[in-house]
């Protein structure tokens, strides 16, 4: 694993709340929440944004596909959430390893920027 801080939580290098973990991804509660609800997907592989994952399609499915399995576990999949993935500085991305942000838990305005 490399330096990067969601490395060191995918290795369980640093403690946080783990709401859901498979062999390719970890979920976990976002430290700065902009919504009731605010998880973290990310994979265990290091990723630097989604313009670093275009040989990763398989990873890229199996993100979502547990997006949705955490979305109708935290009963946000009737009402409605949103996902986000900041790529790069200019779209808010602080954390340089792939992430998707789980919103919900409230009405969710738009535009959001």
């Amino acid at each position: 694993m490399c330096g990067c801080i969601f490395c060191k939580i995918a290795a369980h290098e640093m403690q946080t709340n783990i709401f859901y973990e498979d062999d390719l991804c970890m979920v976990f509660e976002d430290i700065n929440p902009q919504a009731p609800i605010h998880l973290l997907v990310i994979p265990k592989k290091h990723i630097a944004s989604l313009n670093d994952a275009e040989d990763d399609n398989d990873l890229l499915g199996h993100l979502l596909g547990v997006v949705v399995r955490v979305a109708k576990e935290k009963k946000l999949a009737e009402s409605g959430y949103r996902t986000v993935i900041n790529t790069n500085a200019d779209a808010g991305q602080t954390v340089f390893h792939l992430h998707i942000h789980v919103l919900g838990g409230r009405y969710l305005d738009w535009p959001p920027g």
